[in-house]
């Protein structure tokens, strides 16, 4: 088996046109704009409409994501997409967008790590890439959080937005600088009632009560998670940095899961990171789960902070528990 390296060739996103802003949630919820502010960081964020599911808005950013590389459509062999809100129980959304853009012939499946998933992709993704199994691999980050919100609970409701976020990992040339250097994924399965959403499975099927008691909606412990969010962030790219040899004035930019600023704010200081490397476009997006990575980081490179031969560090923190980070250049 051939040892290749892998590399991130592009990424894509995409948020619906409609924007709930925090005076808007003032009328649904006893909150406020400035208490939205100064606890999250948070001012709007996109929500889909009635006619839109999470397969709708991965094509979109698949899309832009294709068009934005040198990577044609007939040269993508894998789709990979993280999400815990697909438009079905199954098939996966992968498929789905598959279909979509017309594609067929190879593999199309979708990861549940909540808003790690898209950064556990990415690490399936390269390793695929590095053993010779796929030149090109298209990763989508795709969630539709506002479809289970609670809109009912003032310290939920005011958190998700919905988007989708998109990257090419492809198989990197011997004269490329782009690579993507190391990756690390880690989990603590023991906590996963602190972020759940407790109906609709196996466990608990679908009934009048479940409904009722508002259980197919997002539950969260947030003191509990806010503790290990920083914590665990912070050893996933601690990690990857001892591992290679690097410090923190090596990387030229952090990029975070966009779930709340403050602990944003905490990683950077844990991290001894200046804000001015850190991206953060949570002010526009709020939290969208597997797609904020990705969103994040193609808006910073449409913007022109990011560019060819960065050393970025990419990481997050979600459901499962599950937590990680990938180190590249890009």
């Amino acid at each position: 088996m051939m040892n290749y390296n892998a590399k991130l060739s592009s990424f894509g996103s995409y948020a619906p046109k409609k924007i709930l802003t925090n005076f808007d949630l003032e009328k649904i919820v006893d909150t406020s704009d400035e208490w939205i502010r100064t606890r999250t960081g948070m001012v709007e964020r996109h929500i889909v409409g009635d006619d839109e599911a999470a397969s709708d808005l991965a094509y979109n950013a698949a899309v832009k994501a294709i068009e934005a590389s040198s990577v044609r459509y007939k040269h993508i062999d894998m789709i990979i997409c993280a999400t815990i809100s697909g438009d079905h129980p199954f098939p996966s959304t992968a498929c789905i967008v598959q279909k979509k853009l017309g594609m067929k012939g190879f593999p199309a499946f979708d990861v549940s790590a909540g808003c790690t998933g898209f950064i556990y992709c990415l690490d399936i993704a390269k390793q695929y890439v590095e053993n010779g199994r796929a030149q090109n691999v298209l990763v989508l980050g795709v969630d539709i959080l506002t479809r289970i919100t609670n809109w009912k609970d003032r310290n939920t409701c005011v958190l998700f937005g919905d988007a989708a976020g998109a990257a090419i990992v492809s198989r990197a040339e011997p004269s490329d600088i782009s690579r993507i250097i190391d990756s690390f994924t880690d989990a603590d399965g023991s906590l996963g009632d602190y972020l759940i959403q407790q109906a609709g499975g196996s466990r608990m099927p679908a009934s009048h009560k479940t409904v009722d008691e508002n259980l197919h909606t997002v539950y969260m412990e947030g003191n509990r998670i806010y503790k290990y969010a920083i914590k665990s962030m912070y050893a996933a790219c601690d990690e990857l940095l001892k591992r290679n040899n690097l410090s923190t004035t090596d990387i030229d930019w952090v990029i975070p899961h966009q779930a709340n600023l403050r602990i944003i704010e905490g990683l950077a200081e844990k991290m001894r990171v200046p804000l001015s490397k850190v991206i953060v476009n949570i002010e526009k997006y709020g939290n969208t789960s597997s797609a904020t990575v990705p969103v994040a980081t193609d808006e910073a490179i449409r913007n022109k902070k990011i560019r060819r031969g960065d050393i970025m560090l990419l990481t997050s923190f979600g459901a499962g528990l599950t937590w990680g980070a990938v180190l590249a250049r890009y």
